[in-house]
């Protein structure tokens, strides 16, 4: 079974920042996790031009594709309606779904 990355890259204002970030941090992050169809998340800032706001990526790693697709039928609706909510206007969300092909580590002599 290959593992899935769901990413969401989210382009967040300038006004709302702080409050956004640690919101994802304390409370949507760990939702997410909470529903048990990913083993890990990691969230990054993506450095690039920027106009306007500032741009992170949230990667949530899934076992199989069956638990990614029990997380979008199951979760995602309401999870992203409570992000909504909160941050309609000031908050920008492109996701994706990856397939994991291969994972690579480097050989220690």
């Amino acid at each position: 079974m290959a593992k899935v990355i769901y990413n969401v890259t989210l382009s967040v204002s300038e006004e709302v920042h702080e409050p956004w970030l640690s919101w994802m941090k304390g409370t949507h992050i760990p939702d997410v996790l909470g529903t048990g169809c990913f083993e890990w998340a990691k969230l990054l800032r993506v450095h690039a031009f920027e106009q306007g706001g500032l741009t992170y990526a949230v990667m949530y790693c899934a076992a199989s594709m069956e638990e990614y697709e029990r997380y979008i039928s199951a979760h995602s609706g309401r999870l992203q309606a409570e992000h909504e909510a909160l941050y309609k206007d000031t908050v920008v969300a492109f996701r994706t779904m990856l397939e994991v092909l291969q994972e690579l580590s480097p050989k220690i002599n």
